[in-house]
């Protein structure tokens, strides 16, 4: 067996808290650790979060937030995914598969009908393999001092109930982005 490679599957927890310092356990103190420093963007802190720990480190993360979000004339909410990260000696191994397929898990919970994520495109087909889908449009974004921009990340949805469609129009999320 590898050095990589544990003879106990990995486990999700939901964490109480997720700190700056949980952060850099999993991703190190680079100042850019998501690698979307270049978009300018001011994001929102999530409220749930999904870990998993391997040898007392975390190892892998991802955060929810229910958010409101216009779709066309209609507003609703969805639950925003992020801070997905998963340390870089254990990548590859399936943790980002399972740490996010926990967290939608509780997303399902939480009312919404989707949940929306932004992310670096080299990450696009990642998160397709994990049953997300690109938004075509354009996704318009609230940033601190009333600005509104164009997401320069990629969009992308999953459903949370087995009878949920996306709908066609204009997508604005009404908050900061999470």
């Amino acid at each position: 067996m590898s050095e990589n490679q544990s003879a106990v599957a990995p486990t999700v927890v939901r964490l109480p808290r997720y700190t700056k310092a949980d952060q850099e356990e999993i991703l190190g103190t680079g100042d850019d650790p998501f690698g979307v420093a270049s978009a300018g963007l001011t994001w929102l802190p999530k409220e749930e979060h999904f870990g998993i720990r391997h040898g007392g480190r975390l190892v892998a993360h991802a955060g929810l937030l229910r958010l409101p979000v216009a779709i066309g004339d209609a507003e609703t909410e969805v639950v925003g995914v992020g801070g997905v990260a998963v340390t870089p000696r254990v990548q590859g191994q399936g943790l980002a598969r399972l740490v996010v397929t926990a967290a939608l898990e509780h997303a399902r919970t939480m009312g919404p009908r989707h949940a929306l994520l932004f992310c670096r495109p080299p990450l696009v087909p990642l998160y397709q393999r994990l049953g997300w889908h690109p938004l075509d449009e354009e996704v318009l974004v609230e940033q601190p001092e009333e600005r509104l921009v164009t997401m320069p990340l990629r969009t992308m949805v999953t459903p949370l109930r087995d009878d949920a469609r996306w709908p066609s129009g204009t997508v604005r999320l009404l908050s900061l982005p999470m």
